[in-house]
């Protein structure tokens, strides 16, 4: 199967894709966008959120299939231009990386909740967070 989509911001063509791929392997494997990470293929972590259609998504459990015509926006895409993203940039300047497994998928969601409510209460943070988690337990 054939799948075209937007990729942070440039036309894809994934060729080869199998029908029950998901759309983080196609991700990864197909058009070599090794930010997401692979962490549980369940929904349960985080790691692997992106937004498809400007939903924020665990790539694991949505098909790739179900991209076809859609725009994604990685982790890797969430930066225009040459430096990161305000978010990035908070995230290295608070030291926020231990083994660095979950961060993609905490600089997506936080991405996301910043989107929607620019000044969160704490209890927003922790309810837009709560879907990631870090496997190496740096983040308590």
């Amino acid at each position: 199967m054939k799948v075209s989509c937007t990729v942070n911001g440039f036309a894809q063509v994934a060729e080869g894709v199998w029908e029950g791929e998901s759309l983080l392997y196609m991700l990864r494997e197909h058009l070599g966008l090794y930010g997401s990470k692979n962490a549980c293929e369940q929904g349960e972590c985080g790691s692997c959120s992106v937004y498809l259609g400007g939903t924020l998504v665990c790539a694991c459990l949505v098909l790739a299939g179900q991209a076809q015509g859609k725009e994604i926006i990685t982790v890797e895409g969430l930066a225009r231009g040459h430096g990161l993203h305000a978010v990035q940039d908070a995230f290295v300047e608070a030291g926020a990386v231990q083994c660095g497994f979950c961060t993609p998928g905490l600089v997506v969601a936080t991405h996301d909740l910043l989107q929607r409510i620019p000044s969160p209460s704490e209890a927003q943070i922790r309810e837009a967070l709560a879907g990631n988690i870090c496997r190496c337990t740096g983040y308590a």
